[in-house]
């Protein structure tokens, strides 16, 4: 039986994939093979030699440490696009919200509760809220995976003018973009034409600070950013220079902090993009699926430290092995095989940066001294990090 302990509040369609399967326990008081989590802080976490797997109900893995994760042979895995549908009804709702002064104008109206005559009051007062449209207005779009595609379609069609920038945009992603959407070929043509500019992009250490100065000089004046990425994508001592001095008009964010609160034309949305019922849904049965599909069949989707692997299971028993993407690890692995009274069925080799994944079905089952013994012995491999028998 395999364990599987969750943190936070995980969605119940994603809970009863496990719960309903008898070969699993949940929550149980011995030590997990796998982690089911949302936003649990797990860089403090001190992971038992049992656990083979994590997997977060959410996009974003800043909360795990994935490279201590790796080197101890523990896959990660996060669930793009499920929540994909939920971030972008955000950022349209707040582009419409923020060209036309609703949130100020819809706070403003609520002070007017016990006044004598409030109809006349909002006639009169109502053209200080004047905004625009968005029809015919440049909309820019950086970063094209799951949300970025979906917020660029979806702009298209409510008439605004898109463009958008992401050099390393997926075969997939291409495919899904409308043909409508026109091509930046750097960001600094995006800053200069776009009156909005909405970005979706991962943090990473070349990310920190992807809006800075130097954006901020570029920017055609008057612009609106949203994020609804990740607050550190954004250099918030120059954004508060650029504000004040009107190269940006307003600054839409979903993650607000003591530094963004304090300045003018920020609008703080307290974390909401993927807060719907049917997000969360989404990222418990994705997460569920993708863990529960590694510990039994040792395939792998979506990982964030791995790449996707998926070999149908042609023998008797499944070797996977994690290792270093260095030269003659499979021959090593092989080589080792060679001394069993085993076959070959199938065999798959995929890498990703720095690290590599192999699978090998066996034509037939070792028995329980033989697996100690291979265990042993491809654990001894120089690069290799983790191996199983299944």
């Amino acid at each position: 039986m395999l364990t599987i302990n969750t943190y936070n509040a995980i969605a119940k369609s994603g809970l009863s994939l496990i719960e309903d399967d008898l070969n699993y326990l949940l929550n149980g008081e011995g030590d997990p093979d796998g982690l089911l989590v949302r936003s649990k802080n797990l860089h403090d976490f001190s992971f038992p030699p049992s656990l083979k797997a994590i997997a977060r109900a959410g996009a974003g893995v800043n909360n795990i440490p994935v490279d201590d994760c790796t080197e101890k042979g523990i896959v990660v895995f996060n669930t793009p696009g499920a929540n994909a549908n939920a971030v972008k009804e955000l950022v349209l709702a707040n582009l419409i919200a923020s060209a036309r002064n609703l949130y100020s104008a819809v706070g403003w109206a609520q002070t007017l509760h016990g006044e004598e005559d409030a109809a006349s009051v909002v006639e009169a007062k109502k053209k200080e809220f004047v905004g625009s449209e968005i029809k015919g207005k440049k909309l820019g779009v950086v970063g094209l995976g799951a949300i970025g595609v979906l917020v660029a379609n979806d702009a298209l069609a409510l008439g605004m003018d898109v463009v958008a920038y992401d050099p390393f945009i997926s075969v997939d992603a291409a495919w899904r973009l409308s043909q409508d959407v026109k091509r930046a070929h750097n960001i600094e043509d995006v800053w200069a034409q776009c009156d909005f500019v909405t970005f979706h992009i991962p943090l990473t250490d070349k990310t920190k600070h992807f809006v800075n100065n130097d954006s901020f000089l570029r920017m055609k004046k008057g612009i609106t950013l949203l994020n609804f990425s990740r607050g550190e994508l954004v250099d918030e001592h120059a954004l508060g220079d650029a504000l004040n001095a009107g190269t940006v008009k307003k600054y839409v964010t979903d993650f607000p902090n003591e530094a963004v609160l304090g300045l003018k034309n920020v609008i703080p949305v307290p974390h909401l993009g993927a807060s719907t019922v049917e997000s969360e849904e989404n990222c418990a049965v994705m997460a569920a699926q993708q863990l529960k599909a590694y510990l039994e069949t040792g395939n792998i989707k979506h990982a964030v430290n791995l790449p996707d692997v998926d070999l149908p299971y042609s023998g008797k028993m499944r070797l996977t092995v994690m290792h270093k993407n260095i030269p003659n690890m499979v021959g090593g692995i092989t080589t080792t095989l060679s001394g069993y009274a085993v076959n070959i069925a199938d065999m798959i080799n995929r890498s990703k940066n720095t690290w590599a994944y192999t699978m090998i079905d066996l034509d037939q089952k070792l028995n329980e001294e033989e697996q100690n013994d291979v265990k042993t012995k491809l654990k001894a491999i120089d690069g290799v990090v983790s191996v199983r028998l299944i």
